[in-house]
């Protein structure tokens, strides 16, 4: 049976979630086991995980050893598995990092279900099925075991499961991340998602999976939790202390990434689909309930930033100047929230027009402010403090509403925003952004990978040798 693979899309917003056509498709599921130094856990993990799917996964499978540089005999071990069972595959790479193995066997996969799990197999085999199920039908984007589930059932000792809780509670308190738990070693993506988030993922080591995750859930892909039984392994090699310096590196890396709008996360947008809800209603205003939620939010919030600014400064400058600069500050900081918390504007692109433009909000909102702090000068000559702070609250007040208003007709108009759904809805780039590229494109050299060809996969720079996978599927076993 000849393998047909869906075509590879544009790199605009992702096309909507379908079922697999899986008829068509030889290999729907690619299992990757990245190990190293593992010659004694290798062969009998190779060999349950094969007869647990032989028996019931009902689709083409194939399991694939990525061998991390090894020193022991695992390459051995992994060859002679390779030529004794017809769906494993060993892949040798001579650098060590399980994200670096796991993105190279990835994407020289032509699996549309990629999926890994620990060598170790502490993860029930039962859960792999419903795992991948949801990528299969279309339902999710990628998915995750977890061990932090109600339902799931672990046994580990108290260091693990204190370090794991409390790394899953700084991802949600530093990255806002909601998925329960980043480190379980058992997770699948869909193909199609992994074409574009792979490149984005700079990590090589353990904080891959927590740095994909994080990715995928900001972009608003659909990640699904499934409860695992999990069975700590005593002999694990992993370093906990340099793991998890690595790990918090990597959680500053990527939340000032994120913070700065530094990462083409539209590129993994994806469309509501077909339901005839998603179309466009003529005549309603997009939003306006969330928008007015979120501009309050953010309006509360940068108000108490202001009157602590204007306290601060008011020590030393006079009234005027204070005004004029916490209000400078606070404008800044709230035409960038509302650009991404109340408008849902993501990225670089237009936020030097749209700074611009809320400098020309705030100057309206000084004037309101300075003139009311002029007519309270007129009227009683030497006002307290405290009564100052009242008149600065009601003219920020009526120049909230007014900035609302300009915000949502002239800053962040609807009609732009519309021009860019329905250009990612066509499978094309949001218009600003074909001439403003991320920092992941070729015509600029930042990021880890280069997209130089923007229909096709990125280069893997640091791993010039490796074979492409049709030569390792196509060469007779008895020559590699």
């Amino acid at each position: 049976m000849t393998t047909t693979q869906p075509p590879r899309t544009p790199l605009g917003s992702l096309p909507p979630r379908e079922h697999l056509p899986l008829g068509r498709i030889a290999t729907v599921l690619d299992v990757v086991i990245p190990v190293y130094n593992e010659e004694s856990d290798l062969e009998p993990c190779v060999r349950r995980l094969h007869e647990h799917l032989a028996r019931t996964f009902p689709y083409g499978f194939r399991i694939t050893i990525a061998d991390n540089a090894s020193t022991d005999r695992t390459p051995d071990v992994a060859a002679r598995l390779d030529d004794a069972i017809d769906e494993v595959t060993a892949v040798r790479l001579e650098q060590k990092g399980r994200g670096r193995a796991l993105r190279t066997v990835w994407s020289l996969s032509e699996a549309p279900v990629l999926a890994y799990m620990d060598v170790d197999l502490s993860t029930d085999l039962n859960a792999l099925l419903p795992l991948v199920a949801p990528l299969i039908s279309g339902h999710s984007d990628l998915a995750i075991g977890s061990r932090l589930s109600r339902s799931a059932r672990v046994v580990r000792g108290p260091k693990r499961e204190f370090i794991s809780r409390t790394y899953n509670l700084i991802l949600r308190g530093s990255l806002a991340a909601r998925f329960s738990d980043a480190q379980c070693g058992f997770k699948a993506v869909r193909k199609d998602v992994a074409e574009r988030l792979l490149p984005m993922v700079e990590d090589a080591g353990w904080f891959f999976d927590t740095e994909m995750l994080v990715l995928a859930e900001r972009a608003g892909l659909r990640i699904h939790e499934v409860p695992v039984d999990w069975v700590d392994d005593p002999n694990s090699t992993v370093h906990i202390v340099r793991t998890a310096t690595d790990d918090l590196k990597g959680v500053w890396r990527v939340g000032r990434a994120l913070a700065t709008g530094a990462l083409p996360l539209d590129r993994l947008a994806r469309p509501f689909g077909d339901d005839p809800r998603d179309g466009e209603l003529s005549g309603v205003p997009g939003g306006l309930a969330r928008q007015l939620v979120g501009f309050c939010v953010v309006g509360g919030l940068s108000t108490l930033c202001y009157l602590a600014l204007y306290s601060l400064f008011r020590l030393g400058l006079g009234p005027q100047l204070a005004n004029a600069a916490a209000l400078l500050v606070s404008a800044i900081g709230n035409t960038a929230a509302n650009r991404r918390l109340t408008f849902g504007v993501r990225g670089r692109d237009r936020a030097i027009r749209h700074q611009a433009q809320g400098l020309v909000v705030f100057a309206i909102g000084l004037a309101l402010t300075s003139g009311s702090l002029a007519a309270l000068d007129a009227a009683s000559g030497n006002a307290s403090h405290g009564t100052e702070l009242a008149v600065l609250v009601a003219a920020n007040l009526a120049a909230t509403v007014l900035r609302f208003l300009l915000f949502r007709a002239w800053v962040f108009p609807e009609r732009e925003r519309r021009e860019e759904r329905h250009d990612s809805r066509d499978g094309h780039e949001p218009r600003d952004s074909r001439d403003r590229r991320g920092p992941y494109d070729s015509r600029d050299r930042r990021g880890p990978y280069d997209l130089r060809d923007r229909n096709e996969l990125p280069d893997l720079p640091d791993l010039p040798d490796l074979p492409d996978r049709h030569d390792l599927n196509d060469t007779p076993r008895s020559t590699r």
